[in-house]
């Protein structure tokens, strides 16, 4: 219960949203470190292939320096966002489409866009090594982390054993799948409540469940919600537990209030309650805050001489495309600006 489901030879070969990278990857085994060993040594390299990662790699070709990307996936959490509707001077654009836009901008340039790549450490010795998880190793005078952030899970029992089996996490990719059924939405917040909208014209009724007594979502988002006769609100919800057979078919939830068990016949489960930074390969290297957030300056330079961070990866006050943008190319800027000093 995945979009897109792939088969090889006749057998499921992977289920849900992959790159072409990845699943060439997945079919042929990962790219030897010995493709990498020729690469010479960037000024800036980038890690991260969504708005702030593609951002700061534009800004630095535009430098004219030599710049490389180290790309797991291109675009980001921003392919699975639908809507957009606050990129200044943009009324409406669509997620995949603004990243498409973003790759065909940076490849205006000469950038050295290396995709299906994940790194596993980054050290400053002589120059400031990255080292990918093939092995490989690649050198530069300075980098950008910009790793962006994932949904964070609920870690409830069913959780996991239902993924994609009716427990998502992108109710634009997987949303039509449950047309005509009944579903939950967890998490409260903008994002929990533009799934609601976005699943109401196609579920039979939405459930929208809320840890918090009251909704987090801007206020534009929750009346839209209060216009939807197939929505129901429920706040003070702890989810307690997913459930089924060979997929999901109830949500149990305990009311915080009154500690009362409830149980909801529902075959989706959507959750979104926030997202986690991608910095465990960092803990050792960086300092992060007590969410695991990078820290940085106003020039977004971390603690490591060299080495900049930009985006969801960061301790920057609100995770927004714009300002994602912004902090890439803050970080660009502030890396040239090291390079021309050092």
């Amino acid at each position: 219960m995945a979009v897109p489901t792939v088969f090889l030879d006749g057998e499921e070969f992977a289920s849900g949203r992959q790159t072409i990278e990845q699943l060439l990857e997945k079919a042929a085994g990962p790219t030897s470190k010995d493709d990498f060993a020729e690469k010479e040594l960037f000024d800036v390299l980038v890690v991260g292939g969504g708005p702030a990662g593609g951002s700061a790699a534009i800004y630095a070709a535009r430098k004219g320096i030599n710049t490389g990307m180290v790309v797991e996936t291109m675009g980001g959490q921003v392919m699975e966002t639908l809507g957009i509707e606050n990129m200044i001077g943009t009324p409406y654009t669509e997620g995949p489409k603004l990243m498409r836009q973003v790759e065909e901008h940076i490849n205006e340039y000469k950038v050295d866009v290396m995709k299906g790549q994940r790194a596993k450490d980054i050290r400053r010795n002589d120059v400031i090594e990255v080292e990918l998880e093939n092995g490989a190793v690649l050198k530069t005078k300075t980098a950008i982390l910009a790793t962006g952030a994932r949904w964070r899970n609920i870690n409830v029992p069913g959780e996991k054993e239902f993924k994609n089996k009716g427990v998502a996490y992108c109710p634009h990719c997987d949303g039509p799948l449950f047309a005509g059924k009944e579903v939950a939405v967890i998490g409260g917040g903008n994002s929990g409540i533009e799934a609601a909208i976005d699943l109401a014209g196609m579920a039979k009724h939405v459930y929208v469940l809320e840890f918090l007594p009251e909704l987090k979502a801007d206020l534009v988002l929750q009346n839209r919600l209060n216009t939807l006769e197939n929505v129901t609100v429920i706040t003070n919800a702890a989810t307690k537990e997913i459930a089924g057979s060979d997929h999901v078919e109830q949500l149990t939830y305990v009311d915080r209030e009154t500690n009362g068990e409830f149980t909801l016949a529902v075959e989706g489960v959507f959750i979104l309650i926030g997202l986690m930074p991608n910095t465990e390969w960092l803990k050792d290297r960086i300092v992060l805050n007590e969410r695991n957030e990078i820290v940085v300056d106003k020039h977004g330079a971390t603690n490591i001489e060299g080495v900049f961070a930009a985006g969801d990866c960061t301790d920057s006050v609100y995770k927004q495309i714009i300002t994602s943008m912004g902090s890439g190319a803050t970080a660009a800027l502030g890396a040239f600006d090291h390079l021309i000093r050092s």
